[in-house]
């Protein structure tokens, strides 16, 4: 009878809903409180037997040209793992990295490969808003909380998020903040004409109309707003649409790949070829200047400032051990986000982890979710960190950044690209 009343339900809905409902429908039906060892928990609990390590899971973007973006704040993991030792409440720790592609499908195949490790108690990213877009409900079917580095579209932590969503804390600004921050850049430089140019990614998106919502409002004019595909290589149509609208600006918060042809471009355009163009961290990456060439040099982006003034008081020690480990200096803004979210992951599994006389260890799902969105005055790289209820945690303070050279071996954060504002 049960079966057959959702299955009377289904037929109901509307096609659009039917895949979401049936997940939703899964889980509610499995979803049952799990006693193991002293530990009681409404969706389950991870056994590590003595001399069993931990297991963190990563979901980051690990390869193609947004790869700096995930290794960055991998790296920055795995630093706050060894200042642990690489131990937690007894155990060796293991971190289990997955390349999100920085996708919705990349998200999904690498979550479903985290959720596949029934072990594995959190995971650590998404880099990309699409990857969590696509892995976050997949994680959170598996009770697998996750702490987020560098993806920063407002709808992954807004109140009416949907259920799959809620297992994320974010120990990187919202885009809601950063929007604020280039529209006080704009207007610092006079600008009151802007264009905007988004890829249809979760974040691009998000951000240019969020800038734009925030510009309008501020007293500019928004005056051409146009939409690529990331896989996009001509850009010269829609540069030159733009350049008929005489922007006085051009924000265009899209990737690595894209963001090479249209700087590229836009100087072949004569109505585009003196228009500043403004991008975010996303191109904050060596990859940019192989993808722009010379034309990278006076492309600006906003960014998190890492004035060390600005930051937690470890974050000096933390790029010195970046340097020592990998033998060059960060190579994208987000290692410190990496490390605040390991830490923040360590710390709660420290608040609810039960210890056996035999030395088996007991984490409660839920209880490591609860904890984790409950992190309050931690003292991490970037700030100190509290979560508000929906999950944002993070304390970033930004700055505009200008590349000041094409040659990729001068890639240097602070030096190429320079910092320009404030």
């Amino acid at each position: 009878m049960f079966l057959d009343s959702c299955r009377l339900a289904l037929r109901r809905l509307p096609l659009t809903l039917l895949a979401a409902t049936m997940l939703t429908t899964v889980a509610a039906a499995l979803t049952r409180a799990e006693t193991v060892g002293p530990v009681t928990d409404e969706i389950g609990v991870v056994k590590i037997p003595k001399g069993q390590p931990i297991l963190i899971g990563g979901l980051l973007v690990l390869s193609g040209p947004d790869l700096g973006l995930g290794v960055d704040a991998s790296r920055g993991a795995e630093i706050a793992f060894d200042d642990h030792k690489n131990m937690l409440v007894g155990h060796p720790l293991k971190y289990l990295p997955e390349d999100g592609g920085c996708s919705v499908e990349g998200g999904q195949t690498g979550a479903t490969r985290i959720a596949a490790n029934k072990q594995i108690v959190g995971v650590i990213g998404t880099s990309c808003s699409s990857e969590a877009r696509g892995g976050a409900p997949i994680l959170w079917n598996a009770g697998m909380p996750q702490a987020l580095t560098s993806a920063t579209a407002p709808a992954l932590t807004a109140p009416d998020r949907p259920a799959g969503l809620q297992g994320i804390a974010r120990f990187v600004y919202n885009d809601l903040n950063a929007a604020a921050a280039a529209v006080k850049y704009a207007q610092s430089k006079g600008y009151k004409s802007v264009a905007t140019m988004h890829d249809g990614s979760l974040y691009a998106e998000q951000l240019a109309n969020v800038f734009a919502t925030q510009w309008k409002a501020a007293g500019g004019t928004i005056v051409a707003a146009e939409a690529i595909s990331p896989s996009d290589t001509d850009l010269r149509p829609v540069l030159t649409r733009i350049g008929t609208a005489k922007p006085d600006l051009l924000f265009a918060p899209i990737f690595v790949g894209a963001s090479g042809y249209l700087v590229r471009q836009a100087k072949e355009i004569p109505t585009m070829a003196k228009v500043p163009v403004l991008g975010t961290d996303a191109v904050l990456a060596p990859a940019f200047l192989d993808a722009a060439g010379d034309a990278a040099v006076g492309y600006r982006l906003t960014g998190i400032d890492s004035d060390p003034k600005l930051m937690g008081p470890k974050y000096g020690d933390l790029v010195a051990k970046y340097k020592a480990k990998f033998g060059e200096d960060p190579i994208s803004g987000f290692h410190g986000n990496g490390y605040d979210a390991a830490l923040a992951m360590m710390t709660a599994i420290e608040k609810v982890a039960k210890t056996d006389a035999d030395g088996t260890t007991y984490i409660g799902r839920k209880a490591l979710r609860d904890a984790l969105m409950a992190t309050k005055d931690l003292d991490g790289m970037t700030g100190k960190l509290t979560c508000d209820k929906y999950g944002d945690c993070g304390a970033s303070y930004f700055a505009v950044f200008e590349y000041t050279s094409g040659d990729t071996s001068t890639y240097k954060i602070g030096t190429n690209p320079k910092k320009v504002y404030p």
